[in-house]
């Protein structure tokens, strides 16, 4: 009896070893070498998170508020009719949209409280937010296009996967710091729906 209860307990450890490193390849979807597809969607939103540094500068300058929320309002309107125009969901549009501003806001309040911390490093000019706001439509465009063509991945099981590559991928490119690497989680946190 003894005997059975040992060659049982071998069985086991070597099937459940088995099953634990197939449980791992079934778990890693993805190869180091490859590039996520989701790759160009999470640059832009680095991208347009970087906006947040001109930005934030001007704010300080002119003593304006970081949160504009008629401008926000806006923005989430016509990103929500811009999906439903290419016949996605406005309301999946305007969340990760919401997230993405509410990301660059954080950015935007981290820059104050270092210049507030530190005056010397305070800038004491910057550019109108004309330009700013270009680049930040022109990477809208960008982003909802990535969305459209991405869809049914950012839809998928594989979605978290391929998400968190291309987050490793871009923090890598653009050396994201602390900061910026949260603010990316935040702002890419409701990419995959199932």
């Amino acid at each position: 009896m003894a005997m059975n209860s040992r060659r049982i307990t071998r069985i086991a450890r070597c099937c459940g070893g088995v099953i634990g490193g197939m449980a791992i390849l079934v778990a890693a979807p993805v190869r180091a070498d490859e590039t996520s597809p989701l790759h160009d969607l999470v640059d832009a939103a680095a991208q347009r998170l970087q906006i947040a540094e001109p930005v934030a500068a001007f704010k300080w300058t002119t003593h304006g508020a970081i949160e504009d929320q008629v401008r926000v309002r806006q923005e989430l309107a016509n990103m929500a009719a811009q999906a439903a125009a290419r016949q996605i969901d406005p309301d999946y549009v305007t969340r990760i949209f919401g997230d993405q501003i509410s990301a660059t806001e954080g950015i935007e309040y981290a820059r104050f409280a270092d210049w507030k911390l530190d005056p010397a490093a305070a800038p004491t000019g910057a550019e109108d937010l004309s330009a700013s706001r270009s680049s930040i439509d022109t990477l809208n465009q960008t982003m909802l296009s990535q969305v459209v063509t991405g869809w049914d991945l950012l839809h998928s099981p594989a979605c978290p996967g391929q998400l968190d590559l291309a987050s490793r991928e871009v923090t890598g490119a653009r050396r994201l710091d602390g900061l910026y690497q949260r603010a990316l989680a935040l702002a890419t946190r409701s990419y995959c729906q199932q």
